[in-house]
């Protein structure tokens, strides 16, 4: 007798073979069987009518911090997400001395956008290396498995100290050979890989550019030479792409024998910069590199409104003025005050930090009833303004005020240039990519992108009306094998006889996203943007359930994954 059989369900089993109907049965954690009809079992589902995919495995993440203290893991466990993996992009937090540790939360703080007053309360910083920081984190009961890299900027401040803290500060050959000894212990220890930046985009919340952004090449490639040497690891690299940069990176993971991961977005000031990147690591894998891109699959942007990091007045002296009142008593007074309106919409000063606002208010887009990451520019806020003669400013403050002062306005910055996602389909399209960029536990403030594997289904496969979509069982592939695969978790990833049993079970007619919504249950009240899901009947985790009904189950199967 099987310990559970999931019947009659259509099954994309992340093969990206085409679907098929039948029973799948799951004894002692593994699935034994996949199709046809299961015998007896100690539970059964009944799947008829839903689909049945492989557990999405994300595996660019910024929980280094909050898989410390939420076994939850929201709002990836709402998605789908069986596994995932963090200290991506050179942050995160081990190694750190004792004394070490407020460089490394001003350093998320200024990357990720996660508040210093959450960490500080939230992170125990109960180990110093990193091998202390996998025990750690394999300590706690939480609800999908983790894996964690090596981030640069932590390794080179421990290592170098002060001096490592300033990307332009050449380390000695002694302290080359530390860091690489350092790592090569960790990835021993389990850890996944080793992650660096390399672009000006990051930044630490003082404003310094990361450690990591120009470590030259004796640095790379004697951290390269430890993880040959380890026989372990993924090489990941958020860059900009510069003259020469991928080639740096590519002869960086050849010598380490290791794959390359690269971040891959489309910028507006040079919108076909991805097509060379791309083209780069396609001519690697041609090469006979293990080399991918990881992409996206909706408009990178932030989310605006009274209670988010960002939005078109926090430069404006009236609300500078009232910043630190509770959101509420804000909203009331807003809503109580026309000529505190008048003035925010009226009397626009004329810094810099107001003109680039404005550009970007003017390029947003407010969220309405129906969710659209796919919004027509003649939407914006801009176009409208335009076209009507209205004052965008007030626009942008009357839709903020709506829905009791939640109303959201969505800012797409990246990957958005031409106005629709096609750019976005063509990423995906290409077997050099796989899925990623969503920065789950990051930018708290600003986005909710962890919610991409549901807007991914339900997008690309059912809903996409400004463009042709993608073959349901080629996105549930494009987040369940090729992430497993290109991070060596061969145990996951596909619904065929010996995987782990990861497995979600979800009602796609009626898979939507919900509305997104700023709420404050972080440490120390911190806030972060929320988005949950509807559709995802049952979530399971080597075969426990720990998801029923879009609520979770109370039950903690999740384990830490270390590499080998």
């Amino acid at each position: 007798m099987h310990d559970l059989v999931i019947r009659g369900g259509t099954i994309a089993d992340g093969t990206g073979a085409p679907e098929f109907s039948g029973d799948l049965a799951i004894d002692n954690g593994i699935v034994t069987s996949v199709g046809g009809k299961a015998g007896p079992a100690r539970q059964d589902i009944d799947a008829n009518g839903l689909l049945v995919t492989p557990g999405f495995i994300d595996i660019h993440t910024h929980y280094d911090g909050q898989a410390t203290w939420d076994p939850y893991m929201t709002p990836s466990s709402w998605h789908g997400v069986t596994t995932v993996v963090f200290g991506n992009c050179g942050v995160g937090f081990a190694p750190v001395r004792k004394d070490a540790h407020k460089y490394l939360i001003n350093l998320m703080e200024g990357v990720e956008d996660i508040p210093e007053t959450v960490l500080s309360e939230g992170v125990r910083f109960d180990w110093e290396s990193f091998p202390d920081y996998l025990d750690a984190l394999e300590r706690n009961p939480r609800v999908m498995d983790v894996g964690a890299q090596v981030p640069h900027s932590a390794l080179r401040f421990y290592v170098m100290g002060e001096r490592g803290a300033l990307h332009d500060s050449r380390p000695e050959p002694a302290e080359i050979d530390r860091m690489g000894a350092l790592l090569e212990e960790a990835l021993r220890a389990g850890a996944l890989g080793f992650t660096t930046s390399r672009t000006t985009k990051h930044r630490t919340k003082d404003g310094r550019s990361v450690p990591s952004l120009s470590a030259a090449e004796p640095e790379l490639f004697g951290l390269a030479q430890a993880m040959r040497r380890a026989g372990r690891g993924v090489l990941e690299v958020n860059s900009d792409f510069g003259p020469g940069e991928l080639d740096i990176m590519r002869e960086a993971a050849k010598l380490a024998g290791r794959p390359l991961s690269c971040l891959l977005v489309q910028v507006n000031d040079a919108p076909d910069l991805w097509r060379e990147t791309l083209n780069g690591v396609r001519a690697a894998r041609a090469a006979g590199q293990d080399a991918n891109c990881q992409v996206g699959c909706r408009p990178i942007g932030v989310l605006m409104g009274l209670e988010t990091t960002q939005h078109p007045f926090v430069a404006h002296p009236a609300w500078r003025a009232m910043s630190d009142l509770p959101p509420a008593e804000r909203y009331a007074r807003l809503q109580q005050d026309a000529a505190l309106r008048a003035r925010l919409t009226t009397e626009i000063p004329t810094d810099p930090a107001t003109a680039r606002l404005a550009d970007m208010m003017r390029r947003s887009y407010p969220i309405g009833a129906v969710l659209n990451y796919e919004p027509d520019p003649a939407t914006s806020i801009g176009a409208r303004a335009a076209a009507t003669g209205a004052n965008p400013w007030a626009m942008a403050l009357d839709h903020m005020l709506s829905d009791g002062g939640k109303g959201l306005i969505l800012h797409p910055f990246e990957n958005y240039h031409a106005g629709n996602l096609d750019a976005v389909r063509e990423m995906l399209l290409d077997d050099a990519t796989i899925a990623g960029v969503a920065d789950g536990g990051a930018h708290v403030g600003v986005i909710c992108d962890a919610s991409a594997p549901t807007f991914l289904l339900t997008h690309w496969a059912r809903d996409r009306s400004r463009g042709p979509g993608l073959p349901r069982e080629f996105l549930v592939k494009k987040h369940t094998h090729d992430t497993a695969a290109a991070y060596g978790m061969r145990d996951r990833g596909t619904l065929l006889p010996g995987m782990k049993a990861d497995v979600s079970v979800i009602d796609f007619e009626n898979l939507a996203l919900r509305h997104p919504e700023v709420i404050y249950d972080l440490p120390a009240g911190g806030r972060r943007l929320m988005q949950r899901a509807t559709g995802y009947r049952h979530v399971f985790v080597s075969g426990i359930e720990t998801l029923r009904n879009d609520t979770h189950t109370g039950e903690l199967p999740g384990r830490l994954i270390r590499g080998r």
